[in-house]
């Protein structure tokens, strides 16, 4: 049995590890899709109570100084690097090591002396003339995972770690928006912090408490949104043989009504109009709905699509043609697109995969799980097309086929939220686990500080002193970010609210059910400076059943949410 975190090189798609992968990876797709529409919020009924106020918090995108927008474009199954940036000052190791599925020099367009791209990505040609592409070689993490699983839920989570379902369960953007909208719960964002479309099982929005991104099974799906408004149909006919069809109908009704996002999403996609023609194949679709609702101003920062059918083991040469072909030409398209409203300027994509290929083709005219392949970057905002950083050496790789990693993959995260999003470094650094990245060039800054030229400088990013404990000083708005709570059962019976205050305030705590009705007061009264354990039982003036609440701590004009269980 082949071992699916081994790194040995695998004949082909037809062995055991690779199938027990994907049967996992469908398990945790199928539990995540029990929440109807793929996202934790909808059964916490968070928008019956307010869908129109955002959160006050004086953080990151939520007050960022930026309306930039971030497209994050997943190639499932692990995108072929050589195939896709092609090293024409390595060309001839290139061809040897692949002599049934390199790409002729004859079908090579060289953007520079130095790299190419295959003639089918031509789309991207007249972008790289416009200074709107830009290539980031050999992107990766040490002692990378070959797994489709693993590899991609570090891609999401950025916990080297992960192995399986022991890695860290939220997400980079999860726990950025989670600093965003510590109330989200009762009182989430007017527009949906992200939209996803597709491939529910990823981390990439998942934070502690809940999803953070609108999502929907599939670009069908969101489209019918957006010409209807409406998530399900709530025809009674459809529930007439069911036997808790009030209960089912109601259920639908509340995901229509918290995801009323749909609503906005409908309104944006109505405003919004496409100005070119788009392909007719979902990757295309995707993008060009995506142009409506930003040209739309549905006020969604970040977005995330997918494209499949990467995992080419077998017959390779005509399956990437035919991605990458869908994929430049949709990229084309979209810039085409929304320059007509002059919003080219604030729209960057990425593209991101959870591992490359292997140097060396296999005896099925394809490649097999590899590591390192470089991302792609999109958009006006680049200031000059360019290859960055070096190519890692055919010659050499890592003993076993695979590509050397030469960029760390944090990093890149690193750079977008600092100097694309805005957000201040010293959380960057929170959301990317502790890592000190390093801040690329990528022809965007936001901070203001000198960033690395991954060419010319091995040198990590050190971020400047961090400011003296603001605790010292009198309370502001910034330093109510510092309270801490969450829940904890020392029992079985007694759920509690932890709760540590950096200064004295009086703390209003509320007691919520999951359609957001307030079930009354758990504490109102002036704490001091400290910590404290609260009971949530004792202190309640109604009795409570089993099930899940939600709990909102108000200190001053702040308020946050998290959810608790009562057994």
């Amino acid at each position: 049995m082949c071992d699916i975190h081994d790194n040995t090189p695998h004949k082909g798609k037809e062995h055991e590890g690779h199938d027990l992968e994907h049967k996992t990876w469908s398990r945790r797709s199928f539990l995540q899709a029990l929440g109807i529409a793929g996202s934790g919020t909808m059964m916490l009924g968070s928008n019956m109570v307010s869908a129109s106020a955002p959160s006050p918090l004086t953080s990151a995108i939520a007050d960022a100084e930026t309306d930039n927008i971030l497209i994050l474009i997943r190639l499932s199954g692990g995108n072929d690097g050589l195939s896709t940036v092609i090293p024409i000052q390595q060309y001839d190791t290139y061809a040897n090591a692949r002599p049934n599925i390199y790409i002729p020099e004859s079908k090579v367009l060289k953007l520079t002396d130095d790299f190419g791209v295959p003639s089918y990505m031509n789309a991207v040609e007249p972008m790289w003339g416009e200074g709107q592409f830009k290539a980031v070689h050999g992107v990766g993490y040490g002692n990378q995972s070959q797994s489709h699983f693993t590899g991609s839920d570090i891609f999401a989570n950025t916990d080297l770690t992960s192995t399986g379902f022991n890695g860290l369960n939220t997400g980079w953007m999860g726990r950025h928006f989670e600093q965003c909208y510590p109330d989200y719960l009762l009182n989430p964002p007017e527009a949906p912090a992200a939209v996803q479309i597709g491939n529910i099982a990823n981390l990439v929005f998942e934070g502690e408490e809940t999803n953070y991104a609108f999502v929907t099974n599939n670009i069908d799906q969101l489209e019918r949104i957006a010409d209807d408004g409406e998530y399900f149909s709530l025809n009674e006919d459809l529930f007439d043989d069911c036997m808790y069809s009030d209960q089912l109908q109601f259920l639908r009704g509340v995901a229509n009504t918290t995801e009323i996002y749909a609503g906005k999403i409908y309104e944006a996609a109505q405003r919004g109009r496409n100005e070119v023609e788009y392909q007719d194949n979902g990757f295309a679709r995707q993008m060009a709905l995506l142009a409506r609702l930003i040209k739309g101003n549905l006020g969604t920062k970040v977005y995330m699509i997918s494209m499949g059918g990467f995992d080419t083991h077998g017959n390779q040469p005509l399956a990437h043609e035919r991605l990458m072909t869908n994929l430049s030409v949709a990229i084309n398209n979209f810039y085409e697109d929304v320059a007509f409203t002059g919003q080219d300027e604030k729209v960057l994509s990425m593209t991101f995969s959870e591992f490359g290929r292997r140097i060396f083709e296999n005896g099925s005219n394809g490649t097999d799980h590899g590591k390192a392949a470089p991302t792609l970057f999109f958009g006006s905002a680049l200031n000059g097309s360019a290859f960055v950083g070096e190519h890692p050496d055919l010659e050499v790789g890592d003993g076993r086929g695979n590509l050397d990693m030469v960029t760390d993959f944090r990093d890149l995260y690193g750079t977008v939220l600092a100097e694309w999003l805005c957000v201040d470094r010293g959380l960057v650094e929170t959301h990317l686990l502790g890592h000190p990245y390093r801040g690329i060039n990528l022809g965007f800054n936001c901070s203001g500080e000198t960033l690395e030229d991954l060419a010319s400088s091995d040198e990590t990013f050190v971020p400047s002193d961090p400011p003296e404990d603001p605790v010292a000083e009198d309370p502001n708005p910034e330093l109510l970010n510092t309270v801490v709570h969450k829940p904890f059962y020392p029992s079985s019976d007694a759920p509690h609210i932890y709760l540590e205050m950096p200064f004295s305030a009086h703390v209003d705590i509320q007691l919520f059910n999951i359609l957001g009705q307030n079930l009354g007061t758990v504490y109102n009264e002036m704490m001091l400076e400290g910590s404290t354990e609260i009971n949530i039982r004792d202190r309640m003036p109604v009795t409570l059943a089993t099930g899940k609440y939600i709990y909102r701590i108000q200190v001053r004009d702040q308020k946050m949410s998290k959810s608790i269980m009562v057994a």
